[in-house]
């Protein structure tokens, strides 16, 4: 059994659908800040448990996220 996340879809899935987790904009950006601040005693439990390439990976997943969450509010509605 994976126990990671493979790429961006899982680990959406697991947040939004495993944890019923909302990715909020504000969500989303104080996860990316927390995960970027390698002294904080939470990112570095994180490191330790789970490796600093992880780390890295889910704070892009975490920017992809912020993306997705930016372009729900830009998109057009459709003509009839």
């Amino acid at each position: 059994m994976e126990f990671f996340c493979r790429n961006y879809e899982e680990w959406k899935h697991c947040i939004t659908v495993k944890c019923k987790i909302p990715l909020t904009a504000d969500y989303v950006e104080k996860r990316i800040a927390a995960l970027s601040n390698t002294q904080d005693r939470t990112t570095a439990r994180f490191i330790a448990l789970y490796g600093d390439e992880h780390r890295l990976r889910t704070i892009e997943w975490f920017k992809q996220a912020r993306a997705e969450v930016a372009n729900q509010g830009r998109e057009t509605p459709r003509q009839p």
